[in-house]
């Protein structure tokens, strides 16, 4: 994978900004889970959690954005942060909620994360190659199984 593909400027700015939207948004949820979380009591109560939990789960998030925030480990936060999103749905999943608001913003939040990735590191592609026409296998796995080339194909 070549590292010195740099972004364009105008990707680069919109993968900032949908970063900085992410980070704020998480900040935000973690901040009330660690300071107030007799507010959110009522809601984490209808999904089934303590309120005895705001505080470990506001520990989660924040460990998510600062894992987003550092470069060298923002995947790993994109990865956290999906993860994250994905137990939020199923907790809403499970009650019936099926496109509620609280899904929507999960999916969108790892979204945006990931959108905000990709755009700010365009090497990411690579490791994606859905996104690129020209990285889809000129020949079939079988193919590439038999000529050896299965793990690194041309």
């Amino acid at each position: 994978m070549d590292n010195t593909i740099a972004p364009t400027p105008l990707a680069a700015l919109i993968g900032r900004i949908l970063s900085i939207v992410v980070v704020l948004i998480l900040l935000a949820d973690a901040l009330v889970n660690l300071t107030q979380p007799q507010k959110i009591a009522a809601e984490m109560a209808a999904t089934g959690f303590s309120a005895a939990l705001a505080t470990p789960l506001g520990i989660i998030i924040l460990v998510c954005a600062v894992a987003y925030v550092i470069p060298p480990t923002a995947v790993v936060g994109a990865a956290l942060i999906t993860a994250f999103s994905g137990g939020a749905i199923c907790a809403h999943f499970r009650l019936g909620e099926i496109g509620s608001p609280p899904q929507v913003l999960a999916t969108l939040i790892a979204g945006l994360a990931w959108t905000g990735l990709l755009l700010r590191y365009p090497q990411l592609r690579a490791v994606l190659p859905l996104l690129r026409p020209d990285a889809a296998p000129r020949t079939s796995r079988h193919q590439q199984r038999e000529s050896g080339s299965f793990w690194h194909p041309e």
